[in-house]
């Protein structure tokens, strides 16, 4: 019986590029990717600090614990599942609730809800201007703050291009047309137009061609821990 020739691939992608590029459709960003720590990596790292805050060497640590300085290490290193009696008498030697030791791995991540026409409304330079602004989240920790802003220039506003702070801003207009100056340019903004610069260089609206106008706005700076 006459064998069956196996039909060629007609496509060229190789596993690892076809991986690749299920990564790259799965993140879509080139942000950092979050790594992911097992209970024993989270317990480890946690009672590593913990120690540290206390200034006590693996040594001292574990003498106190009642336990060998090789336990100890392999704890910190997220190597063992300690029982519950060992954490016990870690935690004792930390003086701190058990709990303590999982504060790390139960950390919660941030998120910002704001229903629609419910942002906050605040004062800034730009509200003696008639430039009305509403906070639409704020960021819950973290190196990084953002805050990100419908701005809404009434009738009666006039331009300001005297803002000037640290970090990177972000427009997208919604409504409106106005010419934006940043620096020693200046951009006309229409309906899904966007701008983005170094907000730590003078800016503001400079022509309000079309009023009332609206724009969000989003605000992205290191936080200072200083």
């Amino acid at each position: 019986m006459p064998k069956t020739a196996t039909p060629p691939r007609t496509d060229k992608t190789t596993p690892q590029a076809e991986e690749t590029a299920t990564d790259a459709y799965t993140t879509g960003s080139s942000a950092p990717g979050v790594a992911t720590r097992t209970l024993e990596q989270a317990l480890g790292a946690q009672i590593r600090s913990l120690r540290r805050q206390h200034d006590l060497t693996v040594s001292d640590l574990a003498t106190a614990a009642g336990i060998s300085n090789g336990m100890l290490s392999k704890i910190e290193n997220g190597q063992i599942s300690p029982s519950l009696a060992t954490l016990q008498a870690v935690a004792g030697a930390l003086s701190v609730p058990i709990t303590a030791l999982f504060a790390s791995f139960e950390e919660k991540r941030g998120c910002s809800y704001v229903r629609a026409g419910q942002g906050v409304t605040i004062e800034r330079r730009g509200t003696k201007v008639g430039h009305q602004y509403q906070l639409l989240g704020h960021a819950l920790g973290g190196e990084i703050g953002v805050e990100p802003y419908l701005i809404t220039l009434r009738e009666d506003a006039a331009p300001y291009t005297g803002f000037q702070h640290g970090g990177v801003e972000y427009l997208y207009m919604l409504s409106g047309e106005l010419l934006y100056r940043h620096g020693d340019r200046s951009y006309e903004l229409r309906p899904g137009d966007s701008l983005m610069f170094d907000s730590s260089a003078p800016h503001g609206p400079e022509r309000l061609s079309g009023l009332p106008a609206t724009y969000l706005s989003i605000i992205v700076y290191p936080r200072d821990d200083g």
